[in-house]
């Protein structure tokens, strides 16, 4: 990479002002020239520093609403100018071309536009077109000019100056110009993406993804993987949202489990009473409801104590006192709810390697959202599950109809379901989890495990009967053959709910009908791989 002379020239153009007025100064102290547009010349000359307009450089003004100031030859010549070409330097010096060595950029706020839910034609408006075009001018010709797009970066670029006689290294050049090319990358995801939305195009034949870096990460899922936690910039109320307390850093595999137990958690309307969901290795082990916090949190360790050790948990309400107390009893990973209170961030303050993270709120369970999944060659694009039901959207098929309380612990089952890795099986008893199966190829054997596993938790509670007795039981696809149903009825089930729509439904249902139980069909299927 070729060494050059110290700065003589910057151009300073943000809408982010932050900083501006420090940088600027580090700058002219140095000797270096500014130049700048509009509101940032304005700032600069108000702060007292000499500044050079743009229009007086190109011999322009400012035009259209300043979409037209810094497309012009005196301006991307100087950035785009090789220092060790003869012919450029010719060019340089024929059209009176000075030199940009460093330029400091930050795009119209077009994300944040689209955050705050503004009309198209604002949008549109918000979209950067000079300063795209400028960063990378100045990104391509980082042999020898310093590009800046982060107002995190200005420290350290005041810092290389100083470190090497007014001049910016290479190697720090390479990694400015790195970063200021996945800017304009994520600038254009962002527009492309809330276009193709915009006119209504589902699947666009480009599709841009970008992420802003949150965490590098220890490892992944194993110590032999690198990983690194990436956020969308979206204000939705999760574990990238979250603030969090106390306790060392979030892994990869926190990370995930996290998510997947706010997600079920904000299932369950804190309006209609407390909920709690544990999960461990992103299944649910136990999901509740409670008349308090810390009854629903009983209700959900008892579906399965075991695996609630070292696992996650998420609440629907904020934390109080008497439920950290009784969280604090067993190892675990993190908390997370939408506040706590001053009793249980004392609790939780003498277990120094539990998390505890706050989001103020919680997911709206049917808010749209983009899943991607990577296969081999490319992507797996799908929209979020946002599928939700209620007893009016259920159709009874058996001669015996539900109870109401049969009904409302199916469609618990159900919300819980959907986030049960398939194949996916709930047992439901009395607004709790009392046996979970997941994961399994085979729906049948999800139905014994989940039965298996309940059996065991009444016999550690001291209890005579499985806690499947009397329960309900819900399915995430329909059951493609009887025997996962009599399976279920088997371990004390007397309501099932499922999509439906096997070639063998009937058979089904005439087996619920011979086994006396209730079936509703959601006609909505809730597929987790």
């Amino acid at each position: 990479m070729t060494e050059f002379a110290p700065l003589t020239r910057a151009l300073l153009s943000v809408s982010d002002k932050t900083g501006l007025i420090e940088l600027g100064r580090a700058l002219a102290k140095r000797g270096v020239e500014l130049l700048s547009t509009g509101g940032s010349a304005k700032a600069l000359r108000d702060a007292g520093l000499e500044v050079r307009d743009v229009a007086e450089v190109t011999g322009f003004p400012e035009m259209m609403d300043g979409r037209v100031k810094t497309l012009h030859p005196m301006v991307h010549g100087g950035l785009l100018a090789l220092r060790d070409n003869a012919d450029h330097k010719a060019a340089m010096d024929e059209h009176g071309i000075g030199p940009i060595d460093l330029l400091v950029v930050n795009l119209y706020p077009f994300e944040e536009t689209v955050a705050k839910g503004a009309d198209y034609d604002t949008c549109v408006e918000n979209i950067d077109i000079g300063g795209p075009a400028m960063i990378r001018a100045a990104a391509k010709n980082h042999a020898f000019v310093t590009v800046v797009v982060d107002v995190e970066d200005y420290d350290a670029v005041i810092g290389d100056l100083d470190q090497h006689g007014g001049k910016t290294c290479p190697k720090f050049r390479k990694k400015l110009a790195q970063k200021a090319y996945a800017r304009t990358a994520a600038y254009d995801a962002a527009v492309s993406n809330w276009m193709a939305g915009a006119v209504g195009i589902e699947t666009p034949k480009r599709r841009a993804v970008a992420g802003t870096l949150a965490q590098s990460l220890r490892y992944g899922e194993n110590p032999h993987q690198n990983a690194a936690f990436y956020v969308d910039g979206s204000d939705r109320p999760g574990v990238a949202t979250a603030t969090q307390h106390q306790g060392k850093e979030l892994s990869y595999n926190n990370i995930n489990d996290t998510d997947a137990a706010f997600e079920l958690v904000s299932e369950f309307d804190p309006a209609e009473g407390p909920a709690v969901a544990i999960i461990k290795h992103a299944n649910p082990c136990g999901v509740a409801r409670g008349e308090s916090l810390v009854e629903a949190y009983k209700k959900a360790f008892d579906c399965d104590r075991t695996s609630a050790f070292g696992g996650i948990i998420a609440l629907n309400q904020p934390l109080d006192g008497p439920t950290a107390e009784e969280i604090s009893g067993i190892f675990t990973e993190v908390v997370i709810a939408p506040g706590a209170d001053a009793d249980a961030m004392s609790i939780f303050a003498k277990k120094k390697n539990l998390r505890l993270l706050t989001t103020q709120g919680l997911a709206d369970p049917g808010a749209a959202g983009m899943m991607l999944k990577q296969v081999s060659g490319g992507y797996l694009v799908q929209d979020k599950d946002n599928g939700r039901l209620n007893a009016d959207d259920l159709r009874v098929v058996t001669k015996r109809q539900p109870s109401a309380a049969e009904m409302a612990d199916m469609l618990f089952a159900w919300k819980v379901a959907k986030h049960v890795k398939s194949n996916a099986i709930v047992y439901v008893k009395d607004g709790a989890t009392v046996g979970v199966g997941a994961g399994q190829m085979s729906r049948v054997d999800s139905c014994r495990i989940a039965a298996r596993k309940a059996q065991d938790m009444a016999e550690a509670l001291g209890l005579a009967t499985p806690l499947t007795q009397g329960s309900v039981v819900a399915s995430d696809a329909f059951f493609p053959f009887a025997d996962g149903l009599l399976t279920a009825a088997e371990a004390g089930a007397t309501a099932v709910i499922h999509p439906g729509g096997s070639m063998r439904d009937d058979e089904v249902i005439a087996a619920a009908d011979e086994a006396g139980l209730a079936m509703v069909l959601t006609g909505m299927r809730h597929f987790r791989h």
